[in-house]
Parts: C-alpha cells; sequence; structure tokens
C-alpha cells in the first residue's frame, strides 16, 4: 500500500463578516437586462448545439455500419497480407516497442507505450464557506439595531428581552470563513489570492515538473500503429517503486512514491513527492506482467494501420483494449455513440431551458416585492420554460434527422407538440374551476 503522509496541524481558520447593500429595483432591473441577452446567447446556441449533434450521430452510426460490413480478419498478424492493402482490418495482438522508456533521475526503466511521472508539492490551500443573511431592524424600547434573520432560537431568547423585528433593510450580512490547510497538489497554487497571505505562501514553481514519455514505434505483429492508435492507449496503472532504491541521498522512498524532503512523514510546504505510472506494456514482465494486449480496426496501408475513410464523410480508427471480435467492437462503439448523443441532447436541452428562463426572468424582477404574485409568476414561468424547451428540442432533433429518416422526422415532431397541446388543455379546466 502507498503511504500518504501528510499532517493537519498546520489547520488555520479565520472569520470575516461583511455587510453588502441589496441591490435596489433598478439595479436588479439592469442586471436582469444582461441576463436576457445571455439567455438568448445561450437559448441560440442551444439549437446549434442539438441539431449537429444529431448530424454527427448519424453520420457515426452510418460510418460504424459501414465498416462492420468492410472489416476483414487477417489469418495472421506476423505476416502483411498484400490483398488487403487499403481495407479495413481487425487485428489482435500484444504491443510491442523498440526500447524501453526510462527517468534516469530516478532509475525507472520499463517497457510500456508512455511512463508518466506524476509530481506534486506540498502547499497551504485555502478553503473557504459563506453564508448570507437578509438584515432587519430589530427594536427594543429605546434603541434599534440591525439583526441577521436566520437563527430561530436567538431571535426568541432576544424577543422575552424585549425585542420587536422590523422590516428588512436593503442590505445583506455575509460571513466568510476560510481555513488555511496543507496538501499535497499537483498544480501551484496562488498564494496571492489567499484572503490570508502573511504566513501561508507558496513557492511560485516546482523544481521538478510532471511529463509523459512516449514509444516513438509501438507494433502488434508486423504492423505498426499510427500516431492516432497511440494517442488512444490511456490505461494508466500506477508503478510499484518497492524494488528500487533511494535515486539520490537528497531523495527518499517511501512506498510508492519518492519525495524530495528531509523527513516524508512530517513534510514542510515547499517538499516534493513522486509516483509514476504506465500504459501499454510491452512484452512480458516478471513483476510487471504479461504484454498488454488491444484490438485494433483500421485501414490497412503497407506495414501500417492509419485512419480509415467511410463513405460518409467519416473516419475509422479503434482501438479498444483486450481482445474483441469485430463484431463486439462495432457494438460497443455503437453504444458508446449512443451515449454520447442523449448526453448532448440533455446538455442542449438544459441550455435551452436556461436560456428561456434568463429571458423571462425579467418579468419575475417586476412582481419581485409582491411575494404572493412572485411565487406564483416564477412558477409559471418555469412551466412555460420546461415545455418551450421540450418542444424546441424534439422539433430541431426532427429537423436534424429529416433527410436521413424522414418517417422518424415526422414522429418526433408529432411529439414536440404534445407539451402545448397539455398545456393548452389544462387551460379550460381551470377557467372551469
Amino acid at each position: 500500500m502507498a503511504a500518504n503522509y501528510s499532517s493537519s496541524s498546520n489547520r488555520r481558520e479565520h472569520v470575516k463578516t461583511t455587510t453588502e447593500p441589496q441591490p435596489g429595483f433598478l439595479e436588479r432591473l439592469s442586471e436582469t437586462s444582461g441576463g436576457m441577452f445571455v439567455g438568448l446567447m445561450t437559448f441560440l446556441l442551444s439549437f446549434y448545439l442539438i441539431f449537429t449533434n444529431e448530424g454527427r450521430a448519424l453520420k457515426t452510426a452510418t460510418s460504424l455500419a459501414e465498416g462492420l460490413s468492410l472489416v476483414v480478419s487477417p489469418d495472421s498478424i506476423h505476416s502483411v497480407a498484400p490483398e488487403n492493402e487499403g481495407r479495413l482490418v481487425h487485428i489482435i495482438g500484444a504491443l510491442r516497442t523498440s526500447k524501453l522508456l526510462s527517468d534516469p533521475n530516478y532509475g525507472v526503466h520499463l517497457p510500456a507505450v508512455k511512463l508518466r511521472r506524476h509530481v506534486e508539492m506540498y502547499q497551504w490551500v485555502e478553503t473557504e464557506e459563506s453564508r448570507q443573511s437578509l438584515l432587519h431592524w430589530g427594536v427594543w424600547p429605546g434603541r434599534c439595531e440591525l439583526l441577521p434573520v436566520g437563527d430561530a432560537e436567538r431571535l426568541e431568547c432576544l424577543r422575552r428581552d424585549g425585542l420587536t423585528l422590523g422590516l428588512p433593510v436593503l442590505s445583506l450580512q455575509r460571513i466568510h470563513r476560510g481555513w488555511a490547510d496543507t496538501e499535497w497538489r499537483s498544480e501551484i497554487v496562488n498564494s496571492r489570492n489567499f484572503d490570508r497571505e502573511i504566513g501561508h505562501k507558496n513557492p511560485s514553481a516546482m523544481a521538478v515538473e510532471s511529463f509523459t514519455a512516449t514509444a516513438p514505434f509501438v507494433q502488434i505483429g508486423r504492423f505498426f500503429l499510427s500516431a492516432g492508435l497511440i494517442d488512444k492507449i490511456d490505461n494508466f496503472k500506477p508503478l510499484s517503486l518497492s524494488k528500487l532504491e533511494d535515486p539520490h541521498v537528497d531523495i527518499i522512498r517511501r512506498g510508492d512514491y519518492f519525495y524530495h524532503s528531509e523527513n516524508p512523514k512530517y513534510p514542510e510546504v515547499g517538499d516534493l513527492r513522486v509516483s509514476f505510472s504506465y500504459a501499454g506494456l510491452s512484452g512480458d514482465d516478471p513483476d510487471l506482467g504479461p504484454a498488454h494486449v488491444v484490438t485494433v480496426i483500421a485501414r490497412q496501408r503497407g506495414d501500417q494501420l492509419v485512419p480509415y475513410s467511410t463513405r460518409s464523410g467519416d473516419t475509422l480508427l479503434l482501438l479498444h483494449h483486450g481482445d474483441f471480435s469485430a463484431e463486439e467492437v462495432f457494438r460497443r462503439e455503437q453504444k458508446s455513440n449512443s451515449m454520447k448523443t442523449w448526453g448532448l441532447r440533455a446538455a442542449g436541452w438544459m441550455a435551452m431551458f436556461t436560456g428561456l428562463t434568463l429571458m423571462t426572468r425579467i418579468l419575475y424582477t417586476l412582481v419581485d416585492w409582491f411575494p404572493v404574485f412572485r411565487d406564483l409568476v416564477n412558477i409559471g414561468l418555469k412551466a412555460f420554460a420546461f415545455c418551450m424547451a421540450t418542444s424546441l428540442t424534439l422539433l430541431t432533433v426532427a429537423a436534424g434527422w429529416l433527410f436521413y429518416r424522414p418517417l422518424w422526422a415526422l414522429f418526433i415532431g408529432c411529439l414536440a407538440l404534445v407539451p402545448i397541446i397539455i398545456a393548452r388543455t389544462r387551460v379550460p379546466a381551470k377557467k372551469l374551476e
């Protein structure tokens, strides 16, 4: 198990209370106008996102169907078959590289496609939490003062002392509670932005940087992987350092970390710790296990595996970790395409709903001073934005499918009318009530 040394004895807390004027009606109206512009841009962007997503999804699905109908599996990966030149091939095999990847500064050497050095620094980190409350006039016989409303027990005690709670005033009380603590972080934390920088200063740079080394040539049998396929080998695993020695008198190994520290158990701000991970083990290793096996679907160009261009204008260059049949690879890709499509549809609907909410926010601001009307208007605007966003999203999806699958487009277009029909049928019912 890797050691993870840290100290919580440096934790320091500070509290800051500020009182700010609450924006008046004209200020909030001005902010709402700016929000309307942002809402309009978000609303228009949602159409682009949804429409282009449908085109991308259909193009990908068509390309995958074409690839499945054309892919061939060579008899052997240890020879290049001339009859498969230019064709989409299905290759399964163990990865092999031409040389070891290494970091001589720490004595790390291993056969892999990628070797990553991860560096962290022990630094000050400031965490904040804040809460705000509306201030009311608290009136006693002979005196009055501003009180934040929210602590029911305290207010009840004050009422026993003769407190009368007045109207809210146009100001807010903000209470910021901050903690300065020390943590291992892989990025530089800028202490100049701290509320309390004195005594919590971090170094401005790391003496050792993180990096990732990549093998220049990677093979499966006789076939060389293109750069795009090498980029897809990203199944990083932590490298055990248990059999390595301390590389330098100033560097101490503890567990799976190299520490640039006098005492790793009690690190100081500015100390470093270094860990390693690797992806795509090349060749069998007595400590790390067998070579990593991958499944590749790509175009054969001589002894290279490169992208394949489909008739729909898309490219196929697939790599999956493990041993899979061609059918299983394409099934997994279709599932991934479907999940991505639905995720972007949801994002487009949310962008449209947010845009409509911001554009209609001005109506809520106009009745903000009347609590009963404010709540009713708020519910009505949310319902309007929900129905419109749902209908317009379905119509945009239908437009994206119109030239590819017109019957499905017609069906989705009819679904887009459902929220509007439901809303209209509920109006007469409410009038009868």
